[in-house]
Formats: structure tokens, C-alpha cells, sequence
């Protein structure tokens, strides 16, 4: 099983950069593909990115590539997502995931879920 806990949400301009982490705990994290995945208010869960287990392969939504970059360190039981070129449109909450689920895009498909970071985008 693992325990996941987001931070580094907050406040940022339309253009700006944050940084989202996700601490996980539990003995399966470093066999575990990890996803981040965003929700805003009214629209369904969306699928973001995600890195596999060794952090070999990545996926991103169309919408941050070239703007997002997800990584983990399997020695610090962590998963990151660098955030660039912020817009409007990515504010939402976000969450971290993990599951063997890499390439799946339906939250459905993910195990665990953290309890969500809120990023707010401004002008």
C-alpha cells in the first residue's frame, strides 16, 4: 500500500513556475508507476502526467507538454512535477497517484490518491 501527501500548491501568475511534490510512504512506492492528475471546479478528474516506476518513460497530457516535467527520486520516495508557463487554465487541484498503471490516463485505473494541492493561476 502507499500513502501519498502533495505540497507546493499555492498562488502564481499566468507565465509563472511552481513546483508540486509528492511524498509518498510504503514499501511498494519504488515498484509503483506515479501520475499527477488535476481537477477544476466543475470538470472531471484529468489526467496530467506520469513517469514509471524506474522513471525511465513519461506521458504528458497534450495540453503541458513542453511546459510540465514530472520526475521522481525512488531514494527520496518522491515525485515532483515542474510546472512552467503557467496559464490560466491549469489552475485546478492537483493530485498525486500511483498504481501499475503507466499509460493509463482514467483515474479509475490508479490505486492511490493523495489528498490534492491547489494551484491558482492569476493575472
Amino acid at each position: 500500500q502507499v500513502q501519498l501527501v502533495e505540497s507546493g500548491g499555492g498562488l502564481v501568475q499566468a507565465g509563472g513556475s511552481l513546483r508540486l511534490s509528492c511524498a509518498a510512504s510504503g514499501r511498494t512506492f519504488s515498484r509503483s508507476d506515479m501520475g499527477w492528475f488535476r481537477q477544476a471546479p466543475g470538470k472531471e478528474r484529468e489526467f496530467v502526467a506520469a513517469i514509471s516506476w524506474s522513471g525511465g518513460s513519461t506521458y504528458y497530457a497534450e495540453s503541458v507538454k513542453g511546459r510540465f516535467t514530472i520526475s521522481r527520486d525512488n531514494a527520496k520516495n518522491t515525485v515532483s512535477l515542474q510546472m512552467n508557463s503557467l496559464k490560466f487554465e491549469d489552475a485546478a487541484v492537483y493530485y498525486c497517484a500511483a498504481g501499475l498503471s503507466l499509460g493509463e490516463r482514467r483515474p479509475s485505473r490508479w490505486d492511490y490518491w493523495g489528498q490534492g494541492t491547489q494551484v491558482t493561476v492569476s493575472s
